[in-house]
């Protein structure tokens, strides 16, 4: 089974570097998302609500171009260069958008993410039915 690339309409496309999606069969794998919009150019400076919720609808993005939605993801990994004072912000966006049931998550504090304004970086896994 080929491993199938895909790059949603809505977001900028960071080939040759990376691609956004990638799908093996049922397992859909999201590269870690900035609050970037479909420009590349981050959104909120400085402000890690603003910049969460254009992750998430990045996320969002992702996931349609796959026939996904937030129940499909079983796993997501966050980013913050600053745990302490970003993890509640992050929590309550992140609800808005798993609104059914909590995701299994790993959070880690960074120094630093690629975007060195970006304050948080989220990645997801789904799996389709």
């Amino acid at each position: 089974m080929p491993r199938e690339i895909l790059q949603p309409k809505g977001l900028f496309d960071p080939r040759p570097r990376y691609s956004q999606v990638s799908r093996f069969g049922k397992e859909v794998y999201l590269a870690g998302q900035l609050g970037s919009d479909a420009q590349g150019n981050l959104v909120g400076k400085g402000d890690i609500l603003a910049q969460t919720r254009q992750i998430f609808e990045n996320i969002k993005e992702c996931l349609e171009a796959v026939g996904a939605t937030f129940d499909n993801v079983v796993k997501i990994n966050v980013y913050l260069t600053d745990i302490d004072k970003q993890l509640a912000a992050v929590g309550k966006v992140r609800q808005e958008y798993f609104v059914s049931e909590p995701v299994p998550s790993t959070t880690v504090g960074v120094s630093r993410l690629a975007d060195p304004d970006a304050l948080v970086e989220i990645e997801a896994i789904a799996i389709l039915e």
